[in-house]
C-alpha cells in the first residue's frame, strides 16, 4: 500500500508540474503585447508582407491563423535559413512555394518580440474578418444614406409646379379685378381681338424696319461691324488650327501627377527616363510602376489595370506573358512632323526645367497641354532665354572651333556636330 501511495504522490506532482507549465505558457501567450507587435511589424515586416494581401511574401493573417505552432514560427522568423538547411518539411514547402526566395533573418528579435508580432497579426486578422462579416449590413446602410431621396426631389419639383400655377391664377384674378374696377368707374373698355393686336404689331415692325433700311449711315455701320467680326473670326480660327492648348484627354488609367510629383516628390525623370538623354521624354514603362505598386495600393482598381496589362497575378506574384496587353495611352503633346524638338538638348544642355513648357505638373490631377507649342511661342522663349556656356562641353567645343577658325586652321562640318545622327534622322 505504501508503494502505491508513493507512486500516486509522484504522479500527482508530475501532473501539477505539467499543469503549472501549461498555465505559465498560456499566460505568457495571453500577455503578448499587440501594441508592441504592431510597432515591430511596421518596422520589420511591411516591406514584404501585409496581413490580408499577398506581396513578396504570403498574407500573414491566414498564414499565422492556420499555423498554430508558435515555437516553429519563432524559429522560422528568427532564422529561417537554418530550418531550410535542416530540411524542415514546413520550411521547405514555403521556400519552394515562393520560388526559393530567401526571407530576411531576424536574429535580433527575441522570443517575446516574435510573440508580440504574432499576437498583433492574429488580432488584426480577426478584426478584419469580423468587419468583413458585418460589411453587407453596413454597406447597404451607407448606400441608403448617399444623396437625397427621390421623394424629396419629386416633392421639390411639385412645389415649383404648384407655385407656377398659383402665379398664373393670381395674374388672371388681378386682371379681372382691374377690369371690374374700371367698369365700376364708368370707363368703357374697348377690347381688341388677338388678330387685330397681331396685325397692328406687325405693321409697326414693318414701319420701323423701313426707316432703318433708309438710314444709310446705320446700314454702313452694320456692314462694317459685320465685316470686321467675320474677318476676326476667320483669322482666329486659322491661327489656332492645330493648336491644342488646354487639351486634356481621358486616359485609360487615372494617374495623378499631383500625388506622385507633388505630394510624393518623385522626380520627373524617375518615370520619364529618356528626357535627359533622348529626343522624346518617353511614356514610362509599366515595370517602373511595379517598382512601387507591387506592394503599394494593391487593392486599387486602377493599379489592377496595370496588373492586367502585364498579366500579373498579385496572389501568386507571377507574370503570364500570354495575358499581357499594352495600355492605350492618349498622347497629349504632339508636334507636327515638320518640327524638330529634342528633350535632351533642352533638359541636359539648356538646363530647362520641365515646368517651363509643361506648366506646374506637380499640381495637376490630370495632365493637360499647358503651352500652345506654336512657332511664335518657341521663338519668344529662345529670344529671352540666356545661354550659360560656362562648363558646358557642347559650348566648349563650339568655342574651340571658333578659335581654330580665327587662327586659320581647318574646321570641318564634323567638328561642329555635322555627323550626329539626329542632324538628318529624326
Amino acid at each position: 500500500m505504501r508503494n502505491i501511495s508513493l507512486i500516486l504522490k509522484q504522479f500527482s506532482r508530475s501532473v501539477l508540474l505539467v499543469a503549472g507549465l501549461a498555465v505559465c505558457g498560456f499566460n505568457a501567450h495571453a500577455q503578448a503585447d499587440a501594441a508592441k507587435g504592431e510597432a515591430l511589424f511596421k518596422a520589420k515586416c511591411t516591406a514584404c508582407h501585409k496581413i490580408d494581401v499577398r506581396m513578396t511574401g504570403p498574407a500573414l493573417g491566414p498564414q499565422l491563423t492556420q499555423e498554430t505552432d508558435d515555437a516553429y514560427l519563432t524559429k522560422w522568423i528568427q532564422n529561417n535559413q537554418a530550418l531550410i538547411a535542416a530540411k524542415n518539411p514546413k520550411a521547405l514547402k514555403i521556400y519552394n512555394e515562393f520560388n526559393q526566395a530567401g526571407m530576411t533573418v531576424f536574429s535580433e528579435l527575441s522570443d517575446a518580440d516574435v510573440g508580440n508580432i504574432i499576437t498583433y497579426v492574429r488580432t488584426e486578422w480577426k478584426k478584419m474578418q469580423d468587419e468583413k462579416a458585418k460589411a453587407p449590413a453596413g454597406g447597404s446602410a451607407a448606400a441608403e444614406d448617399q444623396g437625397p431621396s427621390s421623394v424629396i426631389i419629386w416633392g421639390l419639383l411639385g412645389v415649383i409646379v404648384i407655385a407656377f400655377i398659383v402665379i398664373l391664377v393670381l395674374n388672371k384674378v388681378i386682371a379681372t379685378l382691374e377690369r371690374l374696377l374700371l367698369n365700376k368707374g364708368g370707363v368703357a373698355l374697348i377690347e381688341e381681338s388677338e388678330d387685330d393686336e397681331a396685325a397692328k404689331a406687325k405693321a409697326n415692325r414693318a414701319e420701323v424696319f423701313k426707316k432703318l433700311i433708309k438710314n444709310k449711315k446705320l446700314v454702313f455701320f452694320v456692314v462694317l461691324c459685320g465685316t470686321i467680326a467675320l474677318g476676326s473670326w476667320q483669322w482666329v480660327t486659322m491661327w489656332n488650327t492645330n493648336v491644342h492648348q488646354g487639351y486634356q484627354p481621358v486616359q485609360p488609367i487615372k494617374y495623378s501627377h499631383e500625388l506622385h510629383a507633388g505630394a510624393m516628390k518623385i522626380e520627373c525623370q524617375y518615370c520619364h527616363v529618356a528626357a535627359f538623354k533622348g529626343k522624346n521624354a518617353s511614356i514610362p514603362s509599366l515595370n517602373i510602376c511595379m517598382n512601387c505598386h507591387k506592394s503599394v495600393k494593391t487593392e486599387s482598381p486602377e493599379i489592377h489595370k496595370i496588373y492586367d496589362a502585364l498579366g500579373y497575378d498579385p496572389n501568386t506574384a507571377k507574370y503570364d506573358s500570354t495575358k499581357a496587353k499594352p495600355i492605350q495611352w492618349v498622347r497629349i503633346h504632339n508636334l507636327p512632323d515638320l518640327a524638330y524638338f529634342n528633350h535632351s538638348q533642352h533638359v541636359k544642355v539648356g538646363g530647362i526645367k520641365c515646368q517651363t513648357c509643361h506648366g506646374q505638373v506637380q499640381e495637376m490631377k490630370e495632365v493637360y497641354q499647358y503651352s500652345p507649342l506654336t512657332m511664335k511661342w518657341c521663338i519668344q522663349c529662345h529670344r529671352r532665354t540666356e545661354v550659360n556656356g560656362k562648363g558646358n562641353a557642347y559650348y566648349d567645343s563650339i568655342l574651340a572651333a571658333h578659335d581654330k577658325i580665327k587662327k586659320g586652321e581647318k574646321v570641318t562640318a564634323a567638328v561642329l556636330g555635322g555627323i550626329e545622327c539626329a542632324k538628318c534622322h529624326y
